[in-house]
């Protein structure tokens, strides 16, 4: 069931969708509207516009669009009632009881119930007698008591049933163990505590609670299921979203951000004055995740591993993050060692001096394409600059080439004209490849079953007709009566239009506005973006009337036009006659 439209209005109006957006999103007013870098996918060119006017928001760049409940949801990663109760607690407003279904809702509050008391059976066993063997080993790594409390480190034990048992006795039912991940069931069919003899990091999100697990197997242990085996995505946990140390580190990033590789590194450099520091989830990093972080910092200094995977990852991240428009720099630690390592030998003052000499990205690219290059002969050093003229080719900026082409002249005692033409050539071949995938892009067909309305296909003609109808209606609802009795709801070609349609005619008949929330609850976040572009565009042009009345005989048109192609078995005098009332309706203008 629906909330109250009353209550929604209320939510609503106590949550401003610009101040609401404002909190994730830079925005710069733009007329009268306000414009930034989309939070939901990586681009440099801003293409994500606010309409306070109709309390909404689109992209213009992937096509999501919604009001501030659409918005909230989609940065939360919360269904749309989630976002509405998030929305009511922030603005203290109570909800009803049984105005709608909560059904998930309270699902995940159960599973953050079960993974809460999980943690707390974790942490209580590693400071027992019993636990001793995980607490020793994590005291062995240089934390203190203060530390382990602090980020909830815990141990499970080895047992096939603790965990089980515990929350058997809490009142929780294996369904919702299952659904939590925090145990399995086997073969054979029966149960058993997922994690055993490991030591336990919880897994915190940006609201403070505890979604899942990542455990760790002792040194010297049998490591079956991994060095690290981590909580599988449940209806509160996805890894590609997640950072391990986001609930701290959100709050001490105003500048910069450290990303490291692993948790112990997270703690280790918290523990050592550096709480901006976070780590991805055992997992390659994501746009998810680099458009988490966007919404916290100016800018990421990266410290994976010194290794070919971690250079690999530092490759992959940085590419990600910089379609956020976010600076990245990067640092190599000495002798290869991890941030926790390099902390433990040489103490905080070093690492932070390696902040602060960090290189930018292009600089470490450079560095690294040296490494095994014989840089005194000369064919080790054409080797080295063909790579660092691709390196300073990728780079849109002109400045940063001249730079860098500059400086590598200078070093190596190479041609400045002949580097420049190199650099220049390798440019010009970039360009091809890009404009021939946007070709590609532009005229491959997109009518695939991710597209927002697929049946577009089957006449594009009477689609733009139909959504600019729409556009009409959403500017001027007045018209509503007069277009139903032109243009019936089931006359209309493709379904999407049609629900779109029958929301708006029957909103109309209700003498309801027709705001955005209207269709919210009703469309997908796509379909919702094609509606605020429809809602915030020009299609009506000066003369909406005129416009709707074309509108509607192209729909009728095309509508007859799809009838008569299907019927194969039609005569030619048939064919003959529908053509003629195609026509004669055109040149009488109905």
């Amino acid at each position: 069931m629906a909330i109250p439209e009353d209550v929604l209005n209320e939510i609503r109006y106590r949550n401003d969708i610009e101040t609401v957006i404002s909190q994730y999103v830079t925005l710069n007013r733009r007329g009268k509207n306000l414009v930034g870098l989309c939070p939901f996918h990586g681009e440099k060119t801003p293409s994500f516009t606010v309409y306070p006017e109709t309390s909404s928001f689109y992209c213009f760049g992937c096509g999501v669009g919604g009001d501030v409940f659409t918005f909230t949801g989609l940065i939360e990663n919360l269904n749309y009632i989630e976002s509405v109760k998030l929305l009511a607690e922030k603005s203290g407003i109570s909800l009803p009881d049984n105005g709608y279904d909560d059904s998930m809702q309270r699902l995940k509050n159960r599973i953050y119930d079960i993974n809460r008391e999980t943690g707390r059976f974790y942490h209580e066993y590693l400071m027992s007698d019993a636990g001793a063997w995980a607490r020793n080993y994590l005291l062995g790594r240089g934390l203190s008591l203060s530390t382990i409390k602090k980020f909830g480190l815990g141990a499970a034990p080895d047992s096939w049933d603790a965990l089980i048992n515990h929350l058997k006795a809490k009142g929780y039912s294996i369904d919702e163990m299952l659904t939590a991940n925090v145990i399995a069931k086997s073969n054979r069919g029966s149960y058993y505590d997922r994690f055993r003899k490991r030591v336990m990091f919880p897994i915190i999100n940006i609201r403070g609670n505890v979604v899942g697990f990542s455990g760790r197997a002792m040194p010297g242990e049998d490591k079956q299921g991994g060095k690290y085996v981590n909580t599988s995505d449940t209806p509160v946990y996805k890894k590609s979203i997640n950072l391990f140390g986001i609930n701290i580190a959100k709050n001490h990033c105003a500048e910069r951000m450290i990303l490291v590789e692993g948790n112990m590194d997270v703690i280790s450099l918290h523990q050592a004055g550096f709480p901006n520091t976070v780590a991805p989830m055992g997992t390659a990093f994501t746009e998810e995740q680099a458009s988490l972080l966007s919404r916290y910092t100016k800018e990421i200094i990266l410290t994976m591993d010194a290794d070919e995977a971690g250079q690999k990852a530092i490759k992959r991240a940085a590419g990600i993050l910089e379609k956020t428009g976010l600076k990245v720099r990067v640092i190599s630690i000495p002798n290869g060692k991890d941030p926790d390592e390099f902390i433990k030998k040489n103490g905080p003052d070093r690492f932070r001096a390696l902040l602060d000499g960090a290189v930018s990205d292009i600089e470490y690219k450079l560095l690294m394409a040296a490494k095994g290059i014989d840089l005194d002969a000369d064919d080790g050093k054409l080797k080295y600059l063909a790579a660092a003229a691709e390196i300073i080719a990728e780079q849109n900026d002109v400045m940063i080439r001249d730079i860098y082409i500059g400086r590598l002249c200078d070093k190596y005692g190479v041609s400045r004209t002949a580097l420049n033409t190199k650099v220049e050539e390798l440019r010009r071949k970039f360009v091809r490849v890009k404009e021939k995938k946007e070709i590609a892009d532009i005229i491959r067909p997109k009518y695939n079953k991710d597209d927002v309305n697929p049946e577009r296909r089957n006449s594009i003609k009477g689609t733009a007709a139909e959504e600019s109808l729409i556009a009409v209606l959403l500017q001027h609802p007045d018209f509503c009566k007069w277009a139903v009795e032109k243009l019936p709801p089931e006359n209309m070609i493709t379904s999407l239009n049609r629900r779109i349609y029958e929301i708006i005619v029957k909103a109309v008949e209700e003498d309801r506005a027709l705001d955005v929330s209207l269709f919210a609850q009703k469309l997908l976040p796509a379909e919702l973006g094609l509606l605020v572009s429809l809602q915030n565009g020009n299609k009506a042009g000066q003369n909406p009337k005129r416009v709707l009345n074309d509108c509607i005989n192209v729909i009728l048109g095309e509508k007859q036009r799809l009838e008569m192609s299907r019927n194969t078995d039609a005569s030619v005098e048939e064919w003959a006659k529908g053509l003629q009332n195609i026509i004669d309706k055109k040149q009488k203008g109905n």
